[in-house]
């Protein structure tokens, strides 16, 4: 894990065409995405190969699931409640977890204010290699708080919702795989899937650190009222949009 100092971000949603400022506190970020040998070596762990490249692929559910996993086996508090297809995230947990898209796209720009941190070849596995899977991780230059890999190799999972009003339940995926092209690999980039979609491309990289009191449901980036309030659609719906419906 790599410590991440507080700081400020301005993110850009491309539908609505508006941007927001993030005040991040302090937290940890992996300094590769989980390596299969890493994923395997957690009890409980679906089996896999030893090797050094990205685990993948993993779903959004198996990802938390796995988080949880890790904090039980080195003694910290589980960052999620789990009940079914519903996960709610204890900000006030040391436990692993997933980063939000504010966390982790601080993280991946490590002070950088270009859609990537150097040259693509430098730092990044892309369509360009004519690879045909992920490579062992951390290949390729560090960025500046010395992470590996938050552009190409694998998609990378996040906490967050891509867009609760156009779609649903689908969560965000940040930093481009090994079979993308120049286009994708941008700091700013996100893609959205469904929880429990099975993609090659895609894995995770954890991170960790207290950024909430108990019971309260916003933290770096993230807001539960938001994503209600952005599900909330009125008045004749765009086609093909499917608002997520919360309980209660």
């Amino acid at each position: 894990m790599i410590p991440v100092p507080a700081g400020v971000i301005e993110l850009r949603d491309a539908r609505s065409e508006s941007m927001r400022t993030v005040e991040l506190q302090a937290f940890e970020i992996g300094r590769t995405a989980v390596t299969a040998h890493e994923w395997a070596s957690v009890p409980g762990s679906p089996e896999g190969s030893g090797d050094t490249a990205p685990r993948h692929p993993v779903t959004w559910f198996e990802a938390v699931i796995w988080c949880n996993a890790v904090s039980d086996a080195v003694g910290l508090r589980r960052a999620y409640l789990i009940d079914g297809r519903s996960v709610s995230w204890d900000v006030s947990a040391d436990g692993f977890r997933l980063p939000t898209e504010a966390e982790w796209e601080f993280a991946a720009r490590a002070g950088s204010t270009e859609p990537r941190y150097g040259a693509l070849g430098d730092i990044a596995w892309s369509a360009g290699d004519d690879i045909a899977g992920p490579q062992p991780v951390a290949g390729r230059e560090p960025n500046a708080f010395g992470l590996f890999d938050t552009l190409g190799n694998v998609w990378e999972w996040c906490w967050d919702y891509a867009d609760t009003a156009r779609y649903g339940d689908y969560r965000s995926l940040r930093g481009g795989g090994w079979a993308d092209r120049e286009w994708s690999l941008r700091a700013s980039v996100r893609r959205g899937s469904a929880p429990d979609a099975v993609l090659e491309d895609v894995g995770l990289r954890v991170a960790r650190g207290v950024v909430g009191a108990p019971g309260v449901d916003e933290a770096q980036g993230w807001s539960a009222r938001a994503d209600r309030e952005r599900a909330d659609v009125r008045g004749p719906r765009p086609v093909g949009w499917t608002p997520l419906r919360f309980e209660g």
